[in-house]
């Protein structure tokens, strides 16, 4: 779970669309790996959202169990995956869960907001059962709100790719005066150093990197957003965000702008 500042631009101050993308045999090359935002000055005005990614086998009759949970961690945005259908619907407490699933199949995203949030919706994109997003006009702010459950690592590298290019897509669509947050299971190990991404890895990660973390890295750098796990020095237990039998890795990132604040002050992560 963690606790993100969304902070509102100056208006008039969209950048337009990204540039295409140049493939690279692996998908995340946008002007030698880095699409470069311009920074804007901040104003005063802020949001505080409190974030937290589920995975959960199933939702049959565990919607209100889930509210129950989010009212009592005061959470208004909550990223879940293994959800089936692609559908909207109360949960109980004011929650409400946007969802799209492959019926019959293990995947699924879908988020959750609370009564406020959900009043704020101006648009669903259910790309597919890998990938959904949420637009919200909140307080004058525009933010984009992602979900994300990336193909396990045994996967074929078709599958791989193809939700890679889902992901760019759905990214440069966004325009840069917009906030973007993402969250979700990526299936990748970002490892423990920062080792050149210094801009995106704040160097507290966990294990070592392998090949679909370094995917996530230069998507991140691609899109200038910010692993938020990596920014702060926790306890290895408080890394862990899957764990089976001995083995223990942390699959679960949230990521943000890095302009916009991963520092202390600003954002505190619990386990959960």
């Amino acid at each position: 779970m963690v606790s993100l500042d969304a902070r509102a631009y100056p208006t008039g101050d969209a950048q337009g669309q990204h540039p295409a993308p140049v493939r690279n045999g692996q998908g995340l090359s946008y002007r030698n790996g880095r699409v470069r935002r311009k920074k804007r000055a901040l104003s005063v005005r802020e949001l505080r959202l409190r974030c937290a990614s589920w995975n959960v086998g199933t939702m049959s009759g565990r919607g209100r169990e889930l509210a129950d949970v989010l009212k009592r961690r005061r959470i208004n945005v909550p990223a879940r995956d293994k959800v089936e259908g692609c559908k909207a619907r109360e949960i109980g407490e004011g929650y409400k869960l946007y969802y799209c699933g492959s019926d019959g199949k293990r995947n699924g995203v879908g988020i959750v907001l609370d009564s406020r949030l959900k009043e704020c919706v101006v648009d669903v994109k259910r790309v597919n059962d890998s990938l959904i997003a949420i637009k919200l006009v909140v307080d004058g702010m525009t933010l984009n709100l992602v979900s994300v459950y990336a193909p396990q690592s045994g996967c074929e590298e078709s599958v791989k790719e193809k939700f890679w290019e889902d992901y760019d897509c759905l990214l440069m669509n966004l325009q840069d005066s917009e906030e973007v947050y993402v969250g979700g299971d990526f299936n990748g190990h970002v490892g423990r150093e920062s080792d050149g991404y210094e801009r995106v890895h704040g160097g507290w990660g966990l294990g070592n990197r392998n090949a679909y973390g370094e995917a996530l890295l230069q998507a991140a750098c691609a899109f200038d957003l910010a692993i938020t796990n990596t920014w702060f020095k926790k306890k290895e237990e408080h890394l862990i965000t899957y764990k089976s039998g001995h083995h223990a890795t942390q699959i679960d990132y949230f990521l943000k702008q890095p302009n916009t604040a991963p520092s202390k002050d600003k954002m505190t992560y619990v386990r959960e």
